[in-house]
């Protein structure tokens, strides 16, 4: 114990840290076992301290707190508030610093660090790296916490991978759980409304991403400017930066199964659709130019490059119409969704199926009600994860933002909802259904059920054409 001490340089050790050898570190005391050092931190909802004597009890034999506790075992102390940073570099000197034995790629920004981050992975696989990739789709939370986060990147090491890419949210950065390494890149996609109940200010929620581009956490930045906040990003990042925009694709072409476009003399071609997917391309190919991959083989694993589930996947295709499911939640991630359902759909019509979280940023769901009635032709306005709130309290608040309600409908029942714009659909339109993505159930009043929207609309329409298989079914757009 008293070796990973030498990370942290604690205010105030008592007992002998020499005496004790550790075997895992842990934040959650229920994981706890014997030989664990458990870290007692302050929480949200409750504080850590308490648990330390349960901890004990499971066979923890060191503790790391932010204050002296009456216990008969060895603790290292920390000043309040410094409890995570130090947990994070604790856990990465256990694992042996594994981040130094990997090329590392952070992704952070409101929209496309999913799709991001798998673009990265699928290029560095194409170019015959063994890569692991971590996030929205891999795990509960988009970021781990530090001790969860260091195990698997040394899990990754012993398994022979070569490259680690992940998604860094905005939540993470605030708590510590990257401290403890630098990413070789760090990579910036755009920053929108979001995450306000937590961070309280737009200025603060930037302020959180911003700290992702510091020496401490990363080697080099890739940012995209093409906004006000990339573009302020990189003007104060004290990292070395590279920037790019939308402008660096040129000779863009769209279509309902795929985009080209010309990138530094190269020509393009992807499976994803949508000039906001031109965005996460460019993102994902200057990183990996970054990190050294020749352009050729850039350009050559971006072709390859599967599309993400749940992002912008074309799950049924009518022989008149078609139906996207997008992880839109987001008012800037309604509009950009809608705009790439606009461009496949041309001069048809886009039909959005859409609703709001529950206890989460409230701000945000008028906002989302404007962004979607100005972006669609028609809206049926539903339920999306109400966890403990009142749906039709979410759907009031969500309503305030629009002023025309002509085009909307409200249908709290998210299949029923799901079946009525499907049922509108005429032959050239789309419909996009917006907030779960890749999410295979819905949580109402503390109860996980299961609901896959994509399950809903592939059996929306064999109920139509029960006899005939689709072409196009689980493709991407």
């Amino acid at each position: 114990m008293d070796l990973l001490l030498d990370e942290i340089r604690p205010a105030q050790v008592i007992g002998d840290p020499s005496k004790v050898q550790i075997s895992s570190v842990e934040l959650d005391s229920r994981q706890v076992l014997p030989g664990s050092l458990f870290c007692c931190l302050p929480g949200e909802l409750t504080d850590g301290h308490e648990y330390a004597g349960d901890a004990l009890e499971r066979g923890a034999v060191g503790l790391l707190a932010e204050r002296a506790l009456e216990l008969a075992v060895p603790q290292a102390i920390v000043s309040p508030g410094e409890g995570r940073a130090a947990m994070a570099r604790v856990a990465a000197a256990f694992y042996g610093h594994p981040a130094e034995r990997l090329l590392t790629v952070g992704v952070t920004g409101t929209n496309g660090k999913t799709t991001v981050t798998h673009l990265v992975s699928d290029i560095l696989a194409s170019s015959g790296r063994l890569v692991e990739v971590l996030g929205t789709l891999e795990g509960v939370r988009t970021t781990p916490e530090a001790p969860a986060l260091q195990r698997r990147m040394a899990e990754a090491c012993q398994t022979g991978k070569e490259a680690f890419v992940m998604e860094v949210s905005s939540h993470g950065l605030v708590q510590h759980r990257v401290d403890g390494f630098a990413f070789d890149v760090a990579t910036f996609t755009n920053l929108g409304h979001d995450h306000l109940d937590y961070h309280g200010t737009m200025e603060r929620y930037f302020e959180a991403k911003a700290s992702l581009f510091t020496p401490e956490h990363a080697r080099l930045g890739v940012v995209d400017v093409t906004g006000e906040w990339g573009q302020r990003l990189a003007s104060c990042a004290p990292v070395p930066l590279v920037s790019f925009s939308i402008l660096d694709a040129s000779d863009v072409e769209l279509t309902r199964h795929g985009t080209c476009f010309t990138w530094r003399s190269h020509r393009v071609r992807t499976r994803l659709v949508g000039m906001f997917n031109v965005s996460n391309t460019l993102a994902a190919m200057v990183s990996c130019a970054e990190l050294g991959i020749p352009l050729d083989e850039v350009v050559a694993g971006m072709e390859m490059a599967r599309g993400v589930p749940g992002r912008f996947e074309l799950v049924g295709s009518d022989e008149d119409f078609s139906v996207v499911v997008d992880y839109a939640h987001t008012p800037d991630g309604i509009g950009v969704a809608l705009a790439a359902a606009r461009q496949v759909a041309g001069d048809h019509r886009v039909l959005l199926v859409f609703g709001c979280g529950g206890d989460r940023d409230h701000a945000k769901r008028p906002l989302m009600g404007a962004a979607a009635v100005a972006g669609a032709d028609r809206v049926v306005l539903t339920t999306d994860n109400p966890r403990s709130e009142d749906p039709s309290a979410i759907a009031a608040e969500v309503l305030a933002g629009v002023e025309d309600r002509a085009s909307l409908t409200l249908e709290l029942d998210r299949a029923r909802a799901i079946e009525l714009a499907i049922a509108e659909a005429l032959p050239g339109d789309v419909v996009l259904v917006a907030g779960k993505g890749h999410e295979t159930t819905m949580e109402v009043a503390g109860r996980v059920l299961p609901f896959d929207d994509r399950e809903v609309v592939r059996g929306i329409l064999d109920s139509r054409h029960p006899s005939a298989g689709r072409p196009g079914r689980g493709r991407q757009a």
